[in-house]
């Protein structure tokens, strides 16, 4: 009896553990779908996608760590299958074989460094997430399930309640994106104490294209594309069951129906004051077709009055709050004040910069044509590495190898590119024809897997109907195909291009539950073994360790971000010990380093150059320790990325820094301006310096033959005119200053001229060199 009582406590056990575990694991879906989206801090690098990184990494970890617990307590470890099991593996495949074979190991693991999304880990992380999701929310009545969780919640109502946490999310981001438009930020008042957007900078610009809390106006859009087609789903299912309960009337409306109408003009309005041409797109083609799947396999819901509803409010909404397409938007009352300005700015730019080609409605270059420059480098790319790409999360490498000269002619000239702006070509550049390839065949079999079953369902004769939220979710993703066409994913977006598939699998039963990755089971008993607290034990000490690791490197991140900002307005010594702090939380991680060195080199020369001779007498130790500190680290940076040219830059700056205290040094810095003139061929700023360089060591052929080839890079290039010409006027006199050179004095003066006939009229020195020189 007493064996007997024992059995059944330490059963009481197991599966109390194994309802603990799938609780851990249901909540944690919860938060990921209603955190991810809101979260953002204003003292790490990366205000937004770095924090949503992150957290996806933590619940991730808490997910594993439950799954793996509930396994060994039930000694078998069972993994569903599911139809898109081969488009999965395939694609997993490809990066992986890409990291192996990438320009940068550790950017393809990591990712690019304060975006993450897109590297190995987080691709994991979201195929994980994916097989965790339908691995333990499904239940086959012949098998044992966990208790009454799993038994009571089954994975249509999990679906449906993240859908919910989903729309819920949606509305709080929308909701405080929504009064930036008017001037008002509540981060601005979070981080700052001021309800306005006084915290932004000039490239942020919330009340001329709000972003909420996902830090940029293409992401917040695309966002809101996967939830819009969810939120007319809801309203119209409300609006239907209404009508058939015949209490519909104009005045009368249900709660919930006008809650959900409600939902959608907040979206709308959110979308619309972001300005995405690309969100915006999307988002009318996925209402197109989810309106045409309606009237096709859902005619039962297709009420004329709600699809008039919905017009109305897309007409209206769109009427006073303005579209980013101009040839829509000056019909609007919210664009006609907006066109004023905006062609007042863009005639004021056109003055300044008559020649500029293709001024946006900002005074910028259109994004058209940027967009389309970008991707003539990823396919060029491509060309050069048709198989695996250059390694994944690598395009900012790669666009900087294989940019087009005409790139230089566009406002964003010397910009840094980590992205294509196009999905797809994105992988194609990064993990060429096999990434792509397999991207394309995931995406391709999920959609056809689920209008195949749309379709059979629609044209049989059960009872079982099309699921409305099935439609609402395959709309909401092809959503996403639409907007990564012309931008590219963020962490939300992935989030949901991974998850929309289970939701659909499971919502329209089209997962075996009896088909399943079954490890064999260990042990003969029931009852837990010592075995096994020993392994649950290792396992919640592991994810412990984890997680303390993933804080400690967010904790180094923030000392990072602060560090570099006080580099960034001057007070180095005051940084110095934030960017070694980072470095000493996390010492692997080569953009630290990369600051750190830079901020090494400029203390040292601060040191060695102070005026006052003691104290430049006694600080030569310390100056001697920070200068090799800095070349040391520079070393181990460039040694481990050695095709990152933001780092081969950094490299340039810091034997500069250094030179001016030590001639020594000189030659360091021009052979690292080779380099990175290597790495990025086409980069007129690269050149210009490297020009610039050659001629301050004495080779001033060298100086005037590359700052040639730099103006023919960027024509408009003001600094590489002037310096051309001041290199050609040395080149033209002796050391007494006399013209020995009459040709090389000639040049130097039209490059003057040419400044001031066709870039800036009122240059002040180039007056002044031509009057000096007598031209």
């Amino acid at each position: 009896m007493l064996k007997l009582c024992q059995y059944a406590t330490l059963r009481k056990v197991e599966m109390k553990i194994a309802n603990i575990c799938d609780r851990i694991i249901e909540y944690s879906f919860y938060l990921l779908f209603l955190f991810v989206p809101l979260a953002i801090a204003g003292d790490t690098s990366e205000l937004f996608e770095f924090n949503k990184m992150w957290l996806t990494f933590g619940l991730t970890i808490l997910i594993a760590s439950a799954w793996t617990v509930k396994s060994i307590t039930k000694k078998q470890l069972r993994i569903q299958r599911t139809p898109l099991d081969i488009p999965i593996f395939l694609f997993l495949l490809s990066q992986i074989i890409s990291t192996i074979f990438s320009w940068d190991t550790h950017i393809s693991i990591w990712g690019y460094y304060s975006r993450f999304n897109g590297g190995l880990l987080s691709i994991i992380s979201y195929i994980f997430l994916y097989y965790a999701f339908v691995s333990n929310f499904l239940t086959n009545g012949k098998q044992e399930t966990s208790g009454p969780v799993l038994s009571t919640l089954t994975a249509k109502m999990m679906t449906k309640r993240i859908l919910f946490v989903s729309l819920a999310s949606g509305l709080i981001v929308s909701l405080w994106g929504l009064p930036s438009h008017f001037g008002y930020d509540p981060t601005c008042f979070v981080f700052r104490g001021t309800l306005d957007v006084s915290c932004w900078t000039a490239d942020f610009q919330p009340k001329i294209r709000i972003f909420s809390t996902l830090g940029q106006p293409d992401w917040l859009a695309a966002y809101l594309a996967i939830l819009i087609p969810i939120s007319i789903v809801l309203f119209i299912k409300n609006f239907k069951s209404q009508i058939v309960k015949g209490r519909f009337s104009i005045l009368n409306f249900h709660f919930s129906t006008v809650f959900y109408l409600l939902i959608f003009i907040l979206f709308y309005f959110d979308l619309l004051y972001s300005r995405s041409r690309s969100g915006i797109l999307g988002v009318w083609i996925s209402i197109i077709i989810l309106l045409v799947l309606l009237w096709f396999f859902g005619k039962k819901f297709f009420q004329k009055s709600s699809i008039a509803i919905l017009a109305i409010v897309l007409f209206f909404v769109a009427l006073f709050a303005g579209q980013p397409f101009v040839n829509l938007d000056k019909f609007t009352l919210g664009g006609s004040k907006s066109n004023s300005a905006s062609t007042a700015q863009i005639n004021n730019v056109s003055k300044a910069k008559p020649d500029s080609p293709h001024i946006g409605e900002l005074g910028g270059t259109d994004s058209g044509k940027i967009r389309l420059l970008v991707w003539n480098g990823a396919i060029e790319a491509w060309k050069h590495y048709p198989i695996f790409g250059t390694g994944v999360e690598t395009f900012a490498f790669a666009y900087y190898r294989y940019k087009s000269p005409a790139h230089n002619l566009t406002s964003e000239w010397n910009f840094l590119y980590n992205k294509a702006h196009n999905e797809y070509l994105n992988y194609l550049a990064t993990t060429g024809a096999f990434g792509l390839g397999a991207y394309l065949f995931m995406i391709g079999s999920f959609l056809f897997i689920a209008l195949s079953k749309v379709y059979k369902i629609s044209k049989s004769q059960i009872s079982h109907p099309v699921n409305l939220f099935s439609l609402a979710l395959i709309v909401a993703y092809i959503s996403i195909l639409i907007s990564n066409f012309f931008g590219f994913s963020v962490v939300i977006v992935n989030i949901y291009l991974f998850m929309i598939p289970a939701f659909v699998l499971i919502l329209e039963e089209m997962i075996d539950v009896g088909k399943m990755f079954v490890m064999p089971r260990l042990g003969s008993t029931d009852i837990l073994s010592p075995f096994q607290w020993v392994g649950i034990s290792l396992i919640v000490l592991i994810s412990l360790y984890l997680i303390y690791t993933s804080l400690a490197f967010w904790n180094a991140d923030k000392s990072y971000a602060y560090g570099s900002n006080l580099n960034k307005a001057g007070l180095y010594q005051q940084a110095y010990p934030y960017l070694h702090k980072a470095v000493s939380q996390r010492g692997n991680e080569p953009v630290f380093k990369d600051e750190l060195s830079v901020n090494d080199a400029i203390l040292a020369a601060g040191l060695l150059g102070n005026k006052n001779a003691k104290i430049a007498t006694e600080a030569a130790a310390t100056a001697s320790s920070l200068a090799q500190e800095a070349i040391t680290t520079s070393n181990e940076v460039v040694g481990s990325s050695s095709n990152n040219v933001v780092f081969w830059k950094t490299r340039v700056k810091i034997f500069y820094v250094l030179s001016q205290i030590d001639s020594r040094f000189f030659p360091m810095a021009l052979s690292s301006i080779q380099r990175a003139s290597q790495l990025a061929p086409a980069d007129a700023n690269i050149s210009y310096n490297l020009g610039v360089l050659y001629g301050q060591n004495g080779n001033i052929d060298k100086a005037i033959e590359v700052l040639s080839s730099t103006v023919k890079l960027k024509p408009d290039y003001r600094d590489a005119y002037y310096a051309l010409g001041l290199f050609y006027h040395e080149k033209a006199i002796d050391k007494t200053g006399k013209v020995i050179l009459p040709s090389a004095e000639k040049k130097a003066v039209e490059q003057m001229e040419y400044i001031l006939k066709n870039v800036l009229p009122n240059d002040a020195p180039a007056k002044e060199a031509i009057k000096s020189w007598g031209g």
